[in-house]
């Protein structure tokens, strides 16, 4: 399906591909939000040709933990493209206008999509953009002195991940965005790796939801949105009175994520910007202490699940379900051949004690992927801080050496400098818009100078209170309304 006419400054760019070796402009690696945005802002920009490479087969957001009824935690203005340009073709409300939903949402009147929508929505974008390779595996990226270009091996994998091709893509720019990976802690990590014992991470638990449903008894570790999502949907469809659940995880209660709107402004690109600025022992002193701004359970399933509870007391008796904040797994074993036996320990108690469970799902978060193997190639040219971390200058670009002409940006792995906003969904468009202005060296995308009332840092007044910025030129509505041939687009 096609996007919507766009507004006369967008209007899509389909490049010829050029030959092999000859230098793009751009090679985006991992095609995830992150860099799914980056391509959609880059679609409309004739003057860059870039290309993206993905070793999945197609696009999928989270696939296992898309559960009926979840929601986004984030409005569904921080879609890809909104926040850096709302007459973007790929919008969400384009999507919906795409898909003859555009009225149904707006009689629903809904700020937060589901989570599902969320997925469908952008395998919309990347089903229809150019330019996108998934089914290639990235083997190395190297500098190549001679011709002042990155050189991106790479690997085309058929539809049994086996390789089918082998190829090399010269660029002047990479950007990274190779996403987040799964965490399991130390001790349950043998038996998450063992085929036959049912313990899980959370991102594949739709994927053993029937396993799960089953099963004797369930133990969740985790006391997040996953974990709590997980618990009450195990928990809406385990008989009554016999739920057999236990929810337990490290932090000291189930606490709700910050939700007050000048809280939510840390979230903010005057924030990451007061951040980058912080001495590097300061900002990795403010993480720890601001992990209540962006991890916790939103108010909303913290009250389905009271209410499910509630509700199964309604006849009398209590349901089988315990639920434990304040205590670690210290370690794991195998009973027999079919249970799980946790070792776990309260903090505050300091008391120790078994469980024994048939199947553990570990709602245990995500952790930056390591970039050390992918940019092994890169090494002798990386500048890195005083813990052995890349360092990234405001523009999310990796620090190299000098004598390196060409830019590497990175996306989603950049907490240590940029704050705990570089997961953040609302950020994206901001940030691929940032890069973009630094690949093109103007304000191809301008960006709002101020984004928060609180002003996080002490600064002269004259600057605390920006001027207003000169109205972007509006294109006369003769123009405006001018048909533009449709971009042959498949679905």
């Amino acid at each position: 399906m096609t996007p919507q006419h766009p507004h006369p400054h967008t209007t899509p760019h389909n490049p010829t591909p050029p030959p092999e070796h000859t230098p793009r402009d751009l090679v985006g690696i991992g095609i995830g939000p992150s860099n799914l945005s980056l391509a959609a802002l880059a679609h409309p920009l004739t003057e860059l040709d870039a290309v993206f490479y993905d070793q999945r087969p197609a696009f999928h957001w989270h696939p296992g933990l898309l559960i009926d009824g979840t929601t986004v935690q984030v409005p569904f203005l921080a879609d890809l493209v909104t926040l850096a340009d709302p007459a973007n073709p790929w919008t969400f409300l384009n999507y919906l206008h795409a898909r003859d939903r555009l009225y149904p949402f707006y009689a629903a009147e809904r700020l937060h999509i589901h989570r599902a929508e969320y997925d469908d929505y952008c395998r919309w974008v990347a089903d229809n953009l150019p330019g996108l390779h998934f089914r290639h595996q990235i083997d190395a990226v190297r500098w190549n002195p001679e011709r002042d270009l990155f050189e991106v091996d790479h690997t085309q994998l058929d539809t049994d991940g086996e390789a089918e091709a082998l190829g090399r893509t010269y660029t002047r720019n990479i950007v990274l965005g190779i996403g987040t990976e799964p965490y399991i802690p130390d001790p349950l990590r043998p038996l998450a790796d063992a085929p036959a014992v049912p313990v899980l991470h959370a991102a594949d638990y739709l994927h053993h939801r029937d396993t799960l449903l089953t099963a004797g008894h369930v133990t969740i570790v985790g006391t997040g949105q996953s974990g709590a999502e997980v618990f009450l949907d195990l928990l809406r469809h385990r008989p009554t009175g016999r739920e057999q659940l236990h929810w337990l995880g490290r932090t000291e209660a189930f606490a709700p994520r910050t939700h007050s709107t000048l809280g939510l402004e840390h979230l903010t690109p005057d924030h990451t910007r007061y951040f980058h600025a912080l001495t590097e022992p300061v900002r990795d002193r403010l993480i720890t202490t601001q992990e209540h701004l962006h991890k916790g359970i939103h108010p909303d399933t913290l009250a389905a699940i009271h209410d499910e509870l509630y509700r199964r007391t309604l006849h009398g008796g209590w349901p089988d379900a315990v639920l434990t904040p304040g205590v670690r797994v210290r370690t794991a074993g195998r009973i027999a051949t079919t249970k799980v036996e946790l070792h776990l320990e309260h903090i505050q108690q300091g008391s120790r004690t078994r469980l024994t469970t048939d199947a553990v799902v570990l709602a245990t978060g995500y952790r930056e992927r390591p970039l050390d193997h992918i940019l092994a190639g890169l090494d002798p040219y990386l500048r890195r801080d005083s813990r052995d971390r890349p360092r990234i200058d405001p523009d999310h670009r990796l620090v190299l050496d000098p004598s390196i002409t060409g830019s590497l940006h990175i996306q989603n792995a950049e907490t240590h400098t940029h704050g705990i906003g570089t997961p953040d969904l609302g950020l994206t468009a901001w940030r691929s818009a940032t890069i973009l202005n630094a690949l093109t060296g103007k304000d191809t995308y301008p960006l709002p100078r101020r984004t928060a009332f609180t002003t996080f840092g002490l600064e002269p007044p004259q600057h605390r209170i920006p001027s207003a910025r000169t109205p972007r030129t509006l294109t006369p509505l003769t123009d405006a309304i001018r048909p533009h041939p449709p971009t042959p687009m498949t679905q």
